[in-house]
């Protein structure tokens, strides 16, 4: 019977544990599209979520970015991305990442993987002297300005089917846009009666507004939870955000972070 030499099998072990290390060096660079630093995308005309500050882009996202980052031993670059393409751009390989403030939805879920990072419901804004929907049941007859895209497209669609008309009220009207800050204006310039905005965000636009902008909803409407995308199957970033979620939890940054935004913390895992 055929034996392999001590030294051959000792060739064949350390062939085999290179093969190893190699296979796990290309996993984990296969995480980022470039080795030793992560692009996150997100819209920056969303605060307190992210926002210009001269030529510097500010807010809960961009600092929770930062801290995430240094936990994964990536450095972190942020670029400013058109809404529409956000999820969508993880796909094509434009971004590594997505953390704007965007709300897990089973649609999102269909070609993006998510990490929740914090809680959030929505309120309902008017113009201070137009109509005052309270909850989202007030919103039968009204026509609501809405960032297109926004999951709450399909909730004020599936609130006229099942609510407004079977109450013999009439449908909610929703106009879309491109951006929160121009259903703001349309707000602002009577086009629209109402808008649904994160809470966070929806306070930020109505302090900016001069008065012209009021939140009318007492409490928050459609609670959801926010999440971090990553590209559909990429389990490896998927893990290291993980992580260090729960890195930051045990530092206490993530919860001071909360706190000075005013959001709802979520548990890590």
């Amino acid at each position: 019977m055929f034996k392999l030499s001590t030294t051959a099998r000792h060739i064949g072990l350390s062939l085999s544990f290179g093969a190893l290390l190699l296979g796990s060096a290309l996993h984990a660079q296969a995480q980022v599209a470039v080795p030793g630093t992560i692009k996150v995308a997100l819209e920056a005309a969303y605060p307190p979520f992210e926002s210009y500050e001269g030529d510097k882009i500010v807010g809960f996202d961009p600092e929770l970015t930062v801290l995430l980052s240094r936990e994964m031993k990536l450095k972190p670059t942020i670029t400013d991305t058109k809404f529409a393409s956000l999820v969508l751009g993880l796909g094509s390989g434009q971004h590594d990442a997505v953390i704007s403030g965007l709300y897990i939805t089973a649609e999102r879920l269909a070609i993006a993987d998510a990490v929740p990072y914090a809680g959030m419901g929505a309120l309902i804004m008017a113009s201070k002297d137009g109509v005052q929907p309270k909850t989202e049941n007030d919103l039968c007859g009204v026509k609501v300005g809405l960032q297109a895209g926004t999951s709450w497209v399909k909730k004020l669609q599936a609130l006229s089917t099942d609510y407004c008309v079977p109450n013999g009220k009439p449908p909610v009207t929703v106009a879309e846009f491109p951006t929160a800050p121009e259903v703001s204006q349309a707000l602002m310039s009577k086009n629209v009666q109402a808008q649904i905005e994160v809470a966070a965000a929806a306070k930020a636009f109505a302090a900016k507004s001069n008065g012209r902008i009021v939140v009318s909803s007492p409490t928050t409407v459609y609670p959801q939870i926010l999440g971090i995308y990553v590209k559909k199957g990429n389990t490896v970033l998927l893990k290291e955000f993980e992580k260090a979620m729960l890195a930051i939890h045990k530092t206490g940054e993530y919860d001071a972070l909360i706190k000075k935004y005013d959001l709802t913390p979520v548990a890590a895992k």
